[in-house]
């Protein structure tokens, strides 16, 4: 993939955009998990399914502050203007475009509220009804755009306001800035245990709402931290405990395909954070493992690689279409699960192919040309 822009002397201007191959394949891997979470093919896969969406989080809290962490290395500050507009762009069109499909999906409905459309739209739909409402699944960019907003906002504070010192990161022991972080994720788990404690009634709302979600996010930005700007000590030290830390990974995950999350007081409150810090491993295995494209394709063969890394590249169009293919899909009256499976399976791959190198493109490549990259 190459991005296209104007330098400031109207040249046209190509730059080869290294995606990593490896993080479309978790990408991929997240993306069918929500699959199955929305289809009754096997029990216990239907009842993990739900950790894509934390894996996700994790991944996007990553990817995303290492652009800021970039531009920071780059040029000392941040644009929080242009991240945001980039984001913009990435992000609404499709999910606007696709949102008119599941509006008219719900106009035979007899009781049709659009206040509640107002709040899918407006991305508060988490804290004013739980769930999405035309979009159910939309609860979680809600918490993606608030995490945006909040990010840019905290990183302007620090980098250009230089609230907090940055350069203490090549010091001993942990810096300002994760201190920060650790700081907020041990309140975001403290907000959980209350908020289930005082308000086990607000069920769903405890599942979704930002607060007591973006912990996630930010353990991927803590680990982007430790890769941008102590990369000697994190591979130092993933290298010595790497064995300890992937069983660690692999025990944390062990309760997903057996507890139904929603009425969970332990998967709404620890179960979140052993989530993030499961997921936060395998992330720094599949960065700091030079040999990792080589061991999957060996595991699950070169052509299933590629092809879930390619769900992987498309997974933002296929997360937003394929509640509605769901719906479609539903008044066929399928009696075969695996059959139903299968149509949905295909039919939002297909979808959301078409949608990422058709829609979300041609917006792509308008925002290179016009807002290019500062981190590039």
């Amino acid at each position: 993939m190459f991005y296209k822009f104007k330098s400031d002397r109207g040249e046209l201007l190509i730059v080869k955009n290294n995606r990593l191959r490896e993080l479309d394949f978790l990408r991929g891997v997240a993306i069918i998990l929500v699959l199955l979470r929305h289809q009754s093919l096997f029990y216990f896969l239907k009842t993990m399914g739900w950790i894509g969406v934390d894996l996700f989080f994790v991944l996007s809290g990553f990817l995303v502050s290492s652009l800021l962490f970039k531009e920071f290395q780059k040029f000392g500050v941040i644009n929080p203007k242009l991240f945001l507009i980039r984001r913009g762009f990435k992000i609404y069109p499709i999910y606007y475009l696709t949102y008119i499909l599941y509006f008219f999906s719900m106009i035979t409905e007899p009781h049709l509220k659009l206040n509640k459309v107002f709040f899918d739209l407006v991305f508060v739909q988490n804290y004013a009804l739980g769930w999405g409402y035309a979009y159910p699944g939309s609860w979680s960019l809600a918490v993606e755009e608030h995490f945006y907003f909040g990010l840019v906002f905290l990183l302007w504070l620090l980098f250009n306001k230089k609230v907090l010192n940055i350069s203490d990161c090549k010091e001993a022991g942990f810096s300002a800035f994760e201190k920060l972080l650790l700081s907020i994720l041990v309140a975001v788990f403290v907000l959980r245990i209350i908020s289930n404690i005082e308000f086990p009634h607000h069920m769903f709302k405890n599942f979704t709402m930002s607060h007591l979600r973006i912990d996630s996010l930010l353990a991927g930005v803590l680990i982007s931290y430790w890769y941008h700007f102590k990369k000697e000590k994190l591979v130092l030290f993933y290298s010595k405990y790497q064995k300890y830390l992937l069983v660690l990974s692999f025990s944390f995950l062990l309760f997903t395909p057996f507890i139904e999350p929603i009425t969970s007081f332990f998967v709404k409150t620890v179960g979140f954070t052993m989530l993030y810090i499961a997921f936060g491993i395998l992330l720094l295995h599949f960065l700091l493992d030079s040999q990792i494209n080589t061991k999957i394709n060996r595991f699950f063969s070169t052509t299933i690689v590629s092809f879930v890394s390619k769900i992987g590249f498309c997974s933002y169009s296929i997360y937003i279409i394929h509640s509605f293919v769901h719906y479609l899909v539903r008044f066929l009256n399928i009696e075969n699960r695996y059959l139903s499976f299968l149509l949905v399976f295909g039919i939002s791959i297909g979808a959301g192919f078409i949608m990422t190198y058709k829609v979300e493109k041609y917006f792509l490549n308008y925002r290179d040309t016009y807002f290019p990259s500062r981190s590039i």
